[in-house]
């Protein structure tokens, strides 16, 4: 019998896997000391035919504990198998039941356990109807005490629908814990997902702008010394400013500005021998507006200065009070041809700006521009009381 039942978990090991009560099948063993009653008259020879009672006893306690077992894997549960054990427990408890009465219909209750384990939908409140309004008829007639009959059947009633409200209750509790850590998982993955995201767009701008840079002071230093000495003083620029804002987007508090990313766009695309054309007309954005549109001019314009081979390229923002479109043009070869991110980064450059947009509402179209060269247009809504709340928090309080 041992060697058909699971092992025990250790202590501490699996004990916070099953919340709340009962937790696996052992917490069912103990109510067989029901059937001590029963056992005793069977030892000491006080029934009709002991050995084919004991016999009883013996396959209903098999068979109680494997279904009971069996009733707390989900998989097993359902199977076929554990209906026709519990249908076969059922037998053995009406035979004993009607064969022998008295401290033997304490076994109802018992099966009442075991179909309440087992039996979690509409079928259980006619089964448990069924034990009980049976059991009460067969008290009634092997005793015709109506207070016995009473409390018998309610017994039997009562164990079969209050444990199957645990198991539904404790099972209900193990899925929200799941779902619980399913959702902190999510978060965690989103989380590197942003993070991944903002150190792929800001160091692959920076070290674009400090390349280019780099390269614009190594042509320009046998002819113009002072000049590629401004250069250089770029280059130190770029890579402080880098290091704080890799700072910042570690902590997760970087915000970008849209105005400082123009003004770094046209460093850049100056350094890189590109000719740039900035326009932006609208009322002021809100932070996260200005946010997502700074890191579509700095992921176009590192694509620009990388990939375009361009000679003039044209920025443009127009803004109203429910949207703001932002375009990046350039006259250059066409599409970008940046290999593929690796699997660990997700989503980066223009595949990365597009999940964000489209998170917040927005939406990224790129392609080849009209003429010639290559089009990168952002468009995303404005909500006017975004912009009330930027305004309020920038406002200096009046002092009297």
């Amino acid at each position: 019998m041992p060697s058909l039942l699971p092992k025990l978990p250790p202590r501490g090991a699996k004990g916070d896997e099953f919340p709340g009560p009962p937790s696996n099948g052992y917490t069912f063993l103990p109510w067989l000391l029901m059937g001590t009653g029963a056992a005793v008259a069977v030892a000491k020879g006080e029934v009709a035919q002991p050995v084919l009672g004991g016999l009883g006893i013996l396959a209903f306690a098999v068979l109680y504990a494997l279904v009971a077992f069996r009733a707390f894997d989900k998989q097993q549960r359902a199977e076929r198998s554990t209906l026709v054990m519990l249908g076969a427990l059922a037998a053995v408890t009406y035979a004993l039941g009607l064969g022998y009465g008295g401290v033997w219909l304490l076994f109802f209750p018992l099966l009442s356990l075991t179909c309440g384990a087992v039996l979690r939908d509409r079928r259980l409140g006619y089964v448990i109807i069924t034990l009980a309004g049976s059991v009460g008829i067969i008290s009634g007639v092997k005793t015709g005490d109506p207070w016995d009959n009473m409390t018998i059947a309610y017994g039997t009633f009562l164990s079969g629908m209050v444990i199957a409200a645990l198991l539904s209750l404790s099972e209900t509790v193990r899925e929200l814990r799941d779902t619980r850590q399913e959702l902190a998982r999510t978060a965690v993955e989103k989380e590197r997902l942003r993070f991944s995201r903002d150190l792929h767009d800001l160091l692959g701008h920076t070290l674009s702008v400090i390349v280019v840079k780099s390269e614009a002071a190594r042509r320009i230093a046998p002819r113009d010394l002072d000049a590629a000495l401004g250069q250089v003083a770029d280059i130190e620029s770029v890579g402080r400013q880098a290091l704080t804002e890799i700072r910042e987007a570690v902590t997760g508090y970087r915000e970008g500005s849209l105005a400082t990313e123009l003004d770094r766009a046209r460093s850049a695309l100056g350094a890189a021998e590109v000719e740039p054309v900035v326009r932006q007309s609208g009322p002021p954005l809100p932070a996260q507006a200005e946010a997502l549109l700074g890191w579509v001019v700095r992921e176009a314009v590192t694509n620009v200065v990388r990939h375009s081979a361009a000679t003039r390229c044209e920025i443009v923002v127009d803004g109203s009070a429910e949207r703001v479109t932002l375009t990046v043009t350039d006259n250059g070869r066409g599409a970008p041809t940046e290999p593929a991110p690796t699997p660990r980064i997700g989503g980066t450059g223009l595949k990365g700006l597009t999940e964000r947009l489209g998170a917040a509402g927005g939406s990224l179209t790129t392609g080849p521009a009209p003429r010639t060269g290559f089009r990168v247009s952002a468009e995303l809504p404005v909500d006017p009381a975004d912009s009330a709340l930027d305004a309020e928090l920038t406002c200096a309080p009046e002092r009297s």
